[in-house]
């Protein structure tokens, strides 16, 4: 488990580097973050494909941040620390630990993991991958995007038939 910069502390927003796309967490201390992952029977199997972008629910899951991180490179990253007033350290565990469990709708574009940290952090729901693929975006992102639209549709279609 690789990390550029300094240790996380309660309350920062953890950037985890995939292939293709970025995948947040938020660090709560002793080791683990909450995040928002596909449903998955065992740690960190969800959150570390990319196919996890095409799952139209997900759920609230507290896991070893070394079991998230898996083999790939992760940074504290509290993008909008500029732009807003983080909550308190103490605010933003309890409003994350009281989500462990949930289910809840996943979208790519308006419900991903980037939203639901900073929604946590901020009391925003802002995610800077999204924001990027609109204005001029990456082809890595666009190809993701495409590519769950598809799934869905097709998905759609085959439970209308």
């Amino acid at each position: 488990m690789a990390s550029t910069h300094r240790e996380p502390q309660p309350g920062d927003l953890i950037e985890i580097f995939r292939i293709g796309y970025e995948h947040w967490a938020i660090y709560v201390g002793d080791g683990y973050v909450i995040h928002l992952a596909p449903p998955s029977e065992y740690p960190g199997a969800g959150s570390s494909s990319i196919f996890s972008i095409l799952s139209n629910t997900a759920v609230v899951k507290q896991e070893r941040l070394e079991d998230v991180v898996g083999g790939c490179r992760y940074q504290v990253n509290n993008l909008l620390d500029h732009k807003y007033v983080p909550r308190s350290a103490e605010v933003i565990i309890h409003a994350a630990k009281s989500r462990i469990g949930e289910e809840m709708p996943y979208s790519i574009l308006r419900r991903n993991c980037e939203h639901f940290v900073t929604d946590l952090r901020y009391g925003v729901p802002e995610c800077r991958q999204v924001q990027n693929f609109l204005v001029g975006g990456t082809v890595t992102l666009g190809l993701a995007l495409a590519t769950a639209f598809t799934y869905s549709v097709v998905t759609r279609r085959r439970q209308n038939q």
